[in-house]
């Protein structure tokens, strides 16, 4: 075998010269890439698929009803229990989205965590002023209620690859209030139905139609109580697919209220507040100044989405004005008796 000492550097010269020769290699592979222009080709790719990845594109853990030609939606969709370490099969968000003269304030509000946040506090002062105006401005900057929930799709025409898998479903009031009805039902002779139970729940038949300019649910409805599926493996490998609820109410969604503070400031016109980064006003600022009709609710939940999570989550407006109005109302007054 000879000696080890020669043995020894006789190999690492030899993996030295590999190393070398596979180094002048990918550098001649470097040139020829780019005297074809396909180096930069491959960045552009690249820059493109991490793009899509962070929130440029849609959140694929998300799902959302489609209308059909004649303004109708329907899917039938089946609302999972709570996923593995976590108590709800819910969760709520409160959030602001409304234009003043500095551009959009779409944030998350620290409400949520029963927190102090400036909006909050600052529809406290004009709601208590008595002026018809400011109540008209507190009911602009309102805070919007949304529910996440994980769902099991049955059914969807418009869609149908989505078919059998397990997405994130955003929905507001009025759809939860559904909820409650089946849970807690108003007559005695109505047997309470838990939706979120694998074995005793049922499928949730959602019709969508299009009024007065909102997406309208009043036509939805719970099925009879069913199994999700008769095989406790296939349901057990459903629940470990779920998406974590309480992560998107994580600390992490949220900005600091100092933060929220600076950006309320200036786009309500206090230019002395501007926030420093540069980024962050593109952010928000430049998706309200290439609107030049009116933006709809819809869309400024879709922002609010791309905002704070990965991914695109699923925009909806409530039913009608009369809830969000019902809902505003009611924490404002609560506030003025404190």
């Amino acid at each position: 075998m000879g000696d080890p000492e020669t043995h020894t550097t006789s190999g690492t010269y030899k993996t030295y010269l590999q190393i070398l020769t596979n180094t002048m290699s990918n550098f001649k592979n470097l040139k020829k890439e780019s005297s074809l222009g396909s180096l930069t080709q491959k960045l552009v790719q690249q820059v493109e698929k991490e793009n899509k990845g962070q929130g440029n594109g849609p959140d694929e853990r998300t799902w959302k009803p489609e209308m059909d030609k004649s303004g109708n939606g329907y899917a039938v969709i089946r609302f999972l229990p709570a996923p593995d370490g976590e108590d709800l099969p819910w969760v709520k968000l409160f959030s602001h989205a409304f234009q003043g003269p500095g551009g959009w304030y779409i944030e998350n509000s620290l409400t949520t965590l029963n927190q102090k946040d400036p909006v909050s506090e600052l529809n406290r002062e004009l709601w208590n002023s008595g002026s018809d105006k400011d109540k008209e401005t507190v009911r602009k900057q309102k805070r919007k209620l949304s529910f996440y929930a994980n769902i099991y799709v049955v059914k969807d025409p418009a869609n149908p690859q989505n078919e059998g898998k397990v997405f994130l479903y955003k929905f507001g009031k009025k759809i939860f209030d559904k909820i409650m009805d089946v849970m807690q039902p108003e007559f005695e002779d109505e047997t309470p139905i838990n939706p979120f139970d694998f074995w005793q729940g049922a499928n949730f038949k959602l019709k969508l139609v299009k009024k007065d300019g909102y997406w309208n649910y009043d036509k939805s409805e719970f099925d009879r109580p069913s199994e999700l599926l008769d095989d406790d493996d296939a349901l057990e490998a459903l629940w470990k697919k779920q998406y974590s609820l309480t992560a998107i109410t994580a600390a992490d969604q949220f900005k600091s209220y100092e933060d929220l503070k600076k950006r309320l400031d200036y786009v309500l016109g206090n230019k002395s507040t501007r926030v420093a980064t540069v980024d962050e006003e593109t952010e928000y600022d430049s998706y309200a100044s290439t609107e030049s009709k009116r933006v709809t609710e819809e869309e400024v939940f879709q922002k609010l989405e791309q905002s704070y999570t990965k991914s695109q989550s699923v925009p909806e407006t409530s039913s009608s004005n009369e809830d969000e109005d019902d809902d505003a109302l009611s924490y404002f007054s609560k506030l003025a008796e404190m």
